[in-house]
């Protein structure tokens, strides 16, 4: 059973949210919360797998709450709900160590999948919202074809400098845009054993703690 934390600042939001989620046998609800801060005191106290987390809210908002709940001993995975004009908040949620990102408008089972993904321990980023992250990090706008083309040769000799194999690197590059394990398998052929296995030797390469990192990382070369 995941144990899911909602934060949101609506009342009607929490409850609205709690009921969908509670329809879901492998979900139940630990508990809800207004603000990122008493989130963190919640986590603090009691066993939670997952924080639903809205990213606009007053005392605490979804950055700083995540910032603080990645502190605590035991973390829980971090999943932001968000709109497509909080470019900002999105990219210091990344920094802060947020394990995935929502848009408020998907379907109540887009919400319970994502959910179950982010426990298992995969980064769910929208791939619109990659793309938008991928030119906010690196040129300030939304890079044009051939600009694109030549960051990625960029990046892609980067990784070969940082001793990554031609593989690795286009498994750094599927986890930047947001692709789950079971994904990247399905993209190359391999097993998602293989993935993890590929993912762990990208991790010590590279010198970095999860997936979110990889993916941060990427963007911003």
């Amino acid at each position: 059973m995941i144990k899911v934390l909602i934060v949101d600042d609506d009342p009607f939001i929490r409850e609205s949210l709690q009921v969908i989620l509670d329809l879901d046998p492998e979900l139940t609800v630990a508990g809800t919360c207004p603000d990122g801060h008493a989130a963190f005191q919640y986590a603090g106290e009691h066993p939670v797998d997952v924080v639903l987390m809205d990213i606009r809210m007053p005392v605490c908002d979804g950055v700083e709450g995540t910032r603080k709940l990645k502190s605590l001993p035991l973390p829980p995975a971090v999943l932001i709900l968000t709109t497509f004009d909080d470019d900002q908040y999105i990219i210091e949620a990344l920094r802060s160590g947020a394990n995935g990102y929502l848009l408020k408008n998907v379907p109540p089972s887009r919400i319970v999948s994502s959910i179950k993904t982010v426990h298992e321990g995969s980064l769910l980023v929208h791939p619109d919202i990659a793309r938008k992250l991928a030119g906010l990090v690196g040129t300030g706008s939304l890079p044009s074809s051939q600009a694109s083309e030549e960051a990625e040769a960029l990046r892609q000799k980067q990784l070969a400098d940082m001793g990554l194999t031609p593989a690795e690197q286009h498994v750094v590059q599927l986890i930047a845009e947001g692709k789950s394990n079971k994904e990247i398998a399905a993209v190359l052929f391999f097993s998602e054993g293989t993935v993890k296995n590929y993912i762990s030797v990208i991790l010590g390469k590279l010198e970095l703690r999860d997936r979110t990192q990889i993916a941060i990382f990427y963007l911003k070369m």
